[in-house]
C-alpha cells in the first residue's frame, strides 16, 4: 500500500490538447495548497476511484497561474486524468524528488534535449531561463519525436524561437514536414557548442538519454554538467517501498533528476 501523504483536492482549471493522446491540465487548489514545486519535481496525481500516478510538473505557472501537468493516456489512471475537464476534481500530493539544478547552470549556456513527452519536465527549465536571460548564456532546445503530430507545446515552442535556438527532428516525417529527420543526437551538429561553458538537461526514453549523454561527452562536456531525469515505478514517493530502485539510488527520493556522472554506469546494466 502507498505511503504517500493523503492527497489534497485540486480542481481542473483548464485543459489543453497537446496531441491525439496527450493533454495538459492546469490545477487550482480547492482549499489548502501544496508547497511550491521546483522545475523537475513530481507530484502523485490521484484520479478518485481509479488510482494514482507520479507526474512531473510541466509548468509552474499555467494560463491561470496554476500548476500544470501533461498527461499521456497510456493506462487506466492516466486515461482517467486525460479525460478530465474544467471543474473536475482530482487529488494531488507533493512536491517529491529532486529538481533540475539551475543554479549550477548560472552564467553558462543551457542546452535542453528532449525526447517525445520528455519535454514536459524540461519545459519549466526553458521557462525559467527565458524569465532570467541575464543569468544564463545562450539557450538551445533540441526536440526529437516519432512524428510531427507527436510534438507537444508546438505553439509555445514557436515562441521560444528567437530568444532560444530551437531545433525539432522526427523519426517518421509526414506530408508537409520540411524539418529534420532522424534521432535527436543528429541535431547536435547544428550547434556551435561551447562544452567548457555548457550545462545540459536531458529527458526522454532511457536509450535516448544514454546515447545523447555519450554524444555530449564525446564533444567535450564533463559528465558533471549533464543532468538527466529518470523514470522508474515510483509507488510510495518517499523512498520506503523500493519499487523505483536503480542500483544504490531510490529515484523518488534521490531523483528523478540525477547528474549523469552518478548514473552512467548504472544505465549500462539492463537488469537495473
Amino acid at each position: 500500500m502507498s505511503t504517500v501523504a493523503p492527497p489534497l483536492p485540486y480542481r481542473v482549471a483548464d485543459t489543453r490538447a497537446e496531441t491525439a493522446d496527450t493533454r495538459s491540465i492546469e490545477l487550482a487548489p480547492v482549499g489548502r495548497e501544496l508547497p511550491s514545486f521546483a522545475p523537475g519535481q513530481f507530484a502523485m496525481v490521484y484520479a478518485f476511484g481509479v488510482g494514482e500516478v507520479p507526474i512531473s510538473a510541466s509548468s509552474l505557472r499555467g494560463r491561470h497561474g496554476g500548476l500544470v501537468h501533461t498527461v499521456r493516456a497510456v493506462g487506466a489512471v492516466s486515461t482517467a486524468l486525460y479525460r478530465m475537464r474544467p471543474g473536475d476534481t482530482l487529488g494531488l500530493s507533493g512536491p517529491y524528488g529532486t529538481g533540475w539544478d539551475l543554479d549550477a547552470a548560472g552564467g553558462h549556456d543551457v542546452l535542453v534535449i528532449a525526447g517525445g513527452i520528455g519535454l514536459a519536465p524540461l519545459r519549466p527549465v526553458v521557462q525559467a531561463v527565458l524569465d532570467r536571460p541575464a543569468a544564463y548564456g545562450r539557450l538551445a532546445v533540441l526536440v526529437g519525436t516519432r512524428t510531427p503530430a507527436d510534438v507537444v507545446y508546438r505553439d509555445e515552442i514557436e515562441s521560444w524561437r528567437g530568444p532560444a535556438r530551437v531545433e525539432v527532428t522526427v523519426d517518421r516525417p509526414g506530408p508537409g514536414w520540411h524539418g529534420a529527420v532522424g534521432v535527436v543526437t543528429t541535431l547536435l551538429d547544428r550547434l556551435d557548442l561551447r562544452p567548457e561553458r555548457t550545462c545540459a538537461f536531458l529527458c526522454g526514453p532511457e536509450v535516448m538519454m544514454r546515447h545523447t549523454a555519450r554524444a555530449l561527452l564525446a564533444r567535450g562536456l564533463a559528465s558533471q554538467r549533464v543532468q538527466v531525469s529518470l523514470e522508474r515505478n515510483m509507488h510510495c514517493a518517499t523512498g520506503h517501498c523500493g519499487h523505483c530502485q536503480l542500483g544504490p539510488l531510490l529515484l523518488c527520493r534521490d531523483g528523478p533528476v540525477v547528474g549523469y556522472d552518478r548514473v552512467a554506469q548504472l544505465l549500462l546494466v539492463r537488469e537495473l
